[in-house]
């Protein structure tokens, strides 16, 4: 079972990018897909989550980043925009067996994808 998070990389201030979360053996009208940060001496942050019934994010990106997903695909996206220092950290896919999506606590989450890393930094 995997979930494979890509997309990050280094991004001026006031940037975007798009992370993927490729989820192939999930079917996302029954799991929640989370992303998840994680920056060095930093606990680990749940940022947004999508599922049949809706969507979260977390208040430090809301109106900045969204998430959506394909069924079809199973992929889930994470668009990031007006990116700023304090995004800077390792994002990671997450996925729950549960119809309305949450992001804490972090271990409802079973399964979990590699990290990708993402910089905001001139």
């Amino acid at each position: 079972v995997q979930l494979q998070a890509s997309g990050g990389g280094l991004v001026q201030p006031g940037g975007s990018l798009r992370l993927s979360c490729a989820a192939s053996e999930f079917n996302l009208d029954l799991y929640s897909i989370g992303w998840f940060r994680q920056a060095p001496g930093k606990e680990r942050e749940g940022v947004s989550c999508v599922s049949r019934n809706g969507a979260y994010y977390a208040d430090s990106v809301k109106g900045r980043f969204t998430i959506s997903k394909d069924n079809a695909e199973r992929t889930v996206w994470l668009q990031m925009d007006k990116l700023n220092a304090d995004d800077t950290a390792v994002y990671y896919c997450a996925a729950e067996l549960r119809p309305t999506c949450r992001v804490n606590p972090a271990s409802l989450y079973d399964y979990w994808g590699q990290g990708t890393q993402v910089t905001v930094s001139s």
